[in-house]
C-alpha cells in the first residue's frame, strides 16, 4: 500500500531505504466510500492525507449551501485541513470522498516526531508546501485576471485525469461559475472541434 507513497517520495528527495520504511510505516491506511467525509466542518484536523486511489473534493459550503471547491485530490495527491491541522482550531473545510478511495494517514504528533528524527522529511514538506503555495499563487491570479471560460480550458488543460471523473457541477464549484456556464462552454469546444 505504501509503494505509491515511497515512489511520490523518492521523486523529491533522497532517502535511504531505512528511514523511508520508517516514514511510511507511521501512516495509517483508511478506506472510504464515495460520499463518505474523512473530515467535516467543525472537526479539527488529526491528519495529513496522501491519496493512493480515488478521488476527493476539498470544500467550502457557503451560508447559503452553495460548494466553493478549494481543490481535489486524486492519486499521488496530499489531502489536508493546514489551517486546522498546524493551529488545532476547528476546520472551516469538508473533505469527501467523490469515488471510492483509499489513503494514507499520518496523525500530527507522529509528523512532528519525525521531522525532528529526519530533516528529509521535513524538506520533502517544504518543497511540496512551496509547490501549493505557487499552485493557490496561480490559481488567485487567474480568478483575478482571466475569464471563465480560459479557466476552464486551462482546468482542462492542466488537469484532464482529474476533470474526466468530475460532473459540471463539481467543476463548476471549482472555477465559481454555474454548471450552465460550463454546459455552454463545453457545448461551445465541442462546436469548434
Amino acid at each position: 500500500m505504501t509503494e505509491s507513497l515511497k515512489k511520490h517520495i523518492r521523486g523529491y528527495i533522497e532517502i535511504s531505504d531505512e528511514k523511508l520504511e520508517k516514514y511510511c510505516s507511521a501512516f495509517s491506511v483508511r478506506k472510504i466510500k464515495k460520499k463518505e467525509f474523512l473530515l467535516k466542518e467543525g472537526e479539527i484536523c488529526e491528519f495529513e492525507g496522501f491519496v493512493v486511489s480515488g478521488c476527493f473534493k476539498v470544500f467550502h459550503t457557503h451560508h447559503n449551501a452553495a460548494e466553493q471547491i478549494l481543490y481535489f485530490g486524486i492519486e499521488n495527491w496530499w489531502i489536508s485541513d493546514i489551517d486546522s491541522f498546524v493551529n488545532r482550531i476547528p476546520s472551516k473545510l469538508n473533505i469527501q470522498a467523490l469515488e471510492d478511495s483509499e489513503i494514507l494517514l499520518i496523525p500530527k504528533k507522529e509528523k512532528e516526531k519525525l521531522y525532528a528524527e529526519m530533516p528529509e522529511i521535513e524538506r520533502l514538506m517544504r518543497l511540496k508546501f512551496q509547490k501549493s503555495i505557487i499552485a493557490l499563487q496561480r490559481r488567485i491570479i487567474d480568478n483575478l485576471s482571466k475569464p471563465s471560460d480560459e479557466r476552464y480550458v486551462e482546468f482542462l488543460k492542466d488537469y484532464p485525469q482529474t476533470a474526466n471523473r468530475l460532473t459540471n457541477i463539481q467543476i463548476a464549484a471549482y472555477l465559481g461559475v454555474t454548471p450552465e456556464f460550463i454546459s455552454r462552454i463545453r457545448k461551445k469546444i465541442v462546436s469548434k472541434s
